[in-house]
């Protein structure tokens, strides 16, 4: 998928449909059709391993199979041979790194028993053969997701609808990935980072971000020609339309910061070699379908990078409101090769978001939409994203049904209370669709009306 004409996206993850799961999506994808909505963005579909935070999970490769209805079905057994031996460089330490964790009580892998932490071949040999059952049952539940995905990827293309997913810039550090390929990561003897992943203090968070990821070791990634990322992102796209890479800005130099500070605050830019990664994913795949999240702290070199390979970037109006002409946020800074954003996941709803704002912040913002009235939100913002010259502008679901703070999705650097928010159908006025299908074809957003 490229951004060559106009569109316009909801944002919602599937734990944020009624059933909390994929079950139906098929229903949502209806209602997506019938308000003209072309794409379906949503977060990373991994498997998280504390909690809910889809950001941090045991696979950049495998999906969570708790997203996906029950199927008991006995697959066919040469397909499914089939399919596995395509995912082989994925699967197999992954069916091995959840049933090792399953055996140690969820313990994260450095704290193994050597042998297996180590990955020693005998280890791992004796492993395959005792728990050949609880592995075949991992690669399965994998395939039958994967199988569950595609029909649900025929469903969205026959109505129209692309599917827009999420990439993690990093991946976890008690993750298959990481535990199978140490030779990647910056990490010491024992498998620990000796530095971790993160943002310096911003927007969000006075201290910053401490993520805790590890850092890639990019000698090592570049030494093979980045055949680790170039399956990773070849994967993403047998599943996605369209990819966010989340903090794209790493790709240019990510924030480094000693493992051992319990903060953001104490770290260092870290040069990566995105341009030669980029390049290698281009001479592999050929066109990248891709989304750079350029938000926060954003240097000539990332807006290069990001150019160079003619990716979109983002923008989110509710980042706009300040006395800085130059804001890249305000509608008419925003350019056509831009996903446009009223806010995102890790953003306050606009309501709570306005409800927060000074008066004198609000009279201002007022002022630059073009409205007189308080009561117009979140509408006017709507209107205004759906109205720039953004190929893509996308709402959050929260904003399309008009909620409070109540419905937020994420607060960075907080870990309670977030990613539960799910709506009813029932908070589905029958008129929302159509309302919104005649603000899609006003401003020429309307995939119903193309297709």
């Amino acid at each position: 998928m490229t951004l060559d004409s106009r569109r316009a996206g909801i944002l919602l993850h599937p734990t944020s449909l009624p059933s909390g799961t994929l079950t139906d999506a098929e229903r949502w994808l209806d209602w997506l059709h019938g308000a003209g909505v072309g794409v379906w963005q949503m977060l990373p579909l991994g498997l998280p391993l504390i909690g809910l935070s889809p950001y941090q999970c045991a696979s950049a490769f495998a999906a969570n199979v708790a997203l996906f209805e029950p199927d008991a079905a006995e697959p066919d057994e040469a397909d499914f041979a089939a399919w596995c031996a395509r995912q082989a460089h994925w699967l197999d330490d992954f069916a091995r790194f959840v049933v090792v964790k399953s055996m140690h009580g969820g313990a994260p892998w450095p704290d193994w028993p050597a042998p297996l932490r180590d990955r020693a071949p005998a280890a791992l040999a004796d492993l395959d053969r005792a728990r050949a059952a609880a592995l075949r049952a991992a690669r399965l539940a994998q395939y039958r997701a994967a199988r569950r995905w595609r029909a649900i990827r025929a469903a969205a293309a026959a109505r129209g609808i692309a599917l827009f997913g999420d990439m993690p810039i990093f991946v976890a550090h008690d993750s298959a990935d990481v535990w199978a390929r140490r030779d990647l990561f910056r990490l010491d003897a024992t498998g620990h980072p000796t530095v971790v992943a993160g943002v310096p203090p911003d927007y969000f968070s006075e201290t910053g971000q401490r993520w805790g990821n590890p850092h890639y070791d990019w000698a090592a990634m570049q030494a093979d020609g980045f055949a680790w990322w170039r399956r990773r992102l070849a994967a993403h796209f047998e599943w996605f339309d369209l990819v966010r890479i989340d903090h794209f800005r790493g790709l240019a130099a990510a924030w480094s910061i000693p493992a051992a500070e319990p903060t953001a605050i104490h770290g260092e830019w870290q040069p990566a070699p995105g341009a030669a990664l980029l390049q290698a994913i281009v001479d592999d795949l050929g066109d990248l379908p891709l989304v750079a999240e350029d938000l926060g702290i954003i240097t000539p070199d990332v807006v290069a990078l990001r150019q160079r390979f003619g990716l979109p970037g983002m923008a989110v109006l509710q980042f706009a409101f300040d006395a800085h002409a130059d804001n890249p946020h305000k509608p008419e800074n925003v350019t056509p090769n831009t996903v446009y954003y009223t806010g995102t996941h890790d953003n306050d709803t606009t309501v709570g978001w306005w409800a927060a704002l000074p008066e004198d912040v609000r009279q201002a913002a007022l002022r630059q939409l073009g409205a007189t009235d308080a009561a117009a939100m979140p509408g006017a913002m709507i209107d205004t994203v759906l109205a720039s010259r953004a190929a893509l502008a996308v709402l959050p679901m929260q904003d399309v049904l008009g909620l409070g703070s109540a419905a937020r999705m994420n607060t960075p650097g907080t870990e309670a209370g977030n990613w539960a928010w799910r709506f009813d159908w029932a908070d589905l006025p029958p008129d929302l669709a159509p309302r919104l299908l005649e603000k899609l074809q006003k401003t020429d957003r309307c995939e119903t009306t193309r297709t």
